[in-house]
């Protein structure tokens, strides 16, 4: 059945006559049966590391919508929460998080090995899902790249343009590189991890790429993403990988290539015919239809969901938005968009 998958088909490189669909944050606020279930666990990060929830949340666009993957439910701050850093999240504002800025607080977090330990509720979420998910849908895996994830450790939450992290790569480089290094390890054996327990494809997420700049984005977006790819594909041999270097511009040019990454996943910072010129060309895109359509619905929805996959049509394509669907977006659009897919 693997092989007829078709999101893993655009993954080897085929291109197909109607692509392959699944949104990020597909489970989500936007779903009256998640807000159910989420209320049911009692907050965010109890939904997180309780599995059958967990696993719940993920099937239900499936159920829904009949999307050809399903991705794990989770959080890229989990990780920093297995290696010790304290994590709350603020009703309205997002994720809070214990500072890890000097080299004392940078050598009191736990050893790679001991994230297990936290993560264990993470993988069995998987194993749910890897039993009970139609045979058709691929299930896919995640993690934070380092450098995004280190600016929510440095700074405490997301704050725009991430100047703290980049203020201690400036002010303590070694703490700073230490910091990035300890999460590739840690994200390496997360992703191996997921692997085991049933994910078929694993999606890097590099939200805040778009700050570094000249040689710090090759220092810090595109090495780490190139040392988590061989080494993962080096212990899960034909493992793909989805790369996301959120809003790089230029830096999507050779991003595959320069990784290993089988497919590139494209922000709305760049329009589907740009990637299509000079993404494509390498591989595999994802994307990436502004998710703004998710609320406004209507002719706009159909017309530039049409341009997405016209764009994309003479490659392989994995039709996504080009950023998470928002609380605010209705059902019922995101069942206009896939009707629009694949009905041509």
């Amino acid at each position: 059945m693997a092989e007829q998958k078709k999101i893993l088909r655009a993954l080897r490189g085929e291109t197909q006559a109607v692509p392959p669909v699944w949104m990020m944050r597909q489970a989500g606020r936007y779903l009256p049966e998640y807000r159910a279930t989420r209320a049911e666990a009692g907050d965010f990060l109890s939904l997180c590391y309780n599995s059958e929830l967990a696993a719940e949340v993920t099937l239900q666009p499936i159920r829904r919508f009949g999307f050809d993957a399903a991705i794990l439910f989770a959080d890229i701050l989990l990780l920093p929460q297995a290696f010790g850093a304290k994590l709350w999240f603020e009703t309205g504002e997002g994720p809070r998080m214990e500072t890890t800025t000097t080299p004392a607080e940078l050598a009191a977090l736990k050893p790679v090995p001991a994230i297990h330990e936290t993560l264990n509720p993470v993988y069995e979420t998987l194993r749910i899902l890897k039993r009970e998910l139609p045979a058709e849908t691929t299930l896919i895996g995640f993690a934070g790249m380092p450098w995004t994830v280190a600016t929510y450790m440095i700074a405490g939450r997301g704050k725009e343009e991430q100047a703290g992290a980049h203020r201690l790569k400036a002010e303590d480089r070694a703490t700073f590189e230490g910091l990035l290094d300890l999460l590739t390890e840690g994200t390496i054996e997360y992703l191996s991890a997921q692997v085991e327990a049933g994910a078929e494809v694993v999606k890097l997420f590099d939200s805040w790429a778009g700050s570094l700049k000249g040689q710090d984005f090759e220092d810090y977006a595109v090495k780490p993403a190139e040392r988590i790819i061989s080494e993962l594909k080096a212990r899960h041999p034909g493992l793909p990988v989805i790369a996301f270097p959120r809003e790089a511009g230029e830096g999507y040019i050779g991003f595959a290539g320069k990784t290993g990454a089988d497919c590139v996943a494209v922000d709305n910072s760049v329009t589907p015919e740009w990637a299509a010129e000079h993404v494509q060309k390498d591989g595999c895109v994802q994307g990436n239809l502004a998710s703004s359509h998710m609320v406004t619905g209507g002719e706009a929805l159909v017309r530039e969901t049409r341009r997405v996959v016209d764009a994309f049509k003479n490659g392989p394509h994995i039709f996504n938005l080009g950023h998470g669907i928002t609380p605010d977006a209705d059902p019922e659009n995101v069942a206009l968009m896939i009707e629009t897919i694949r009905q041509g």
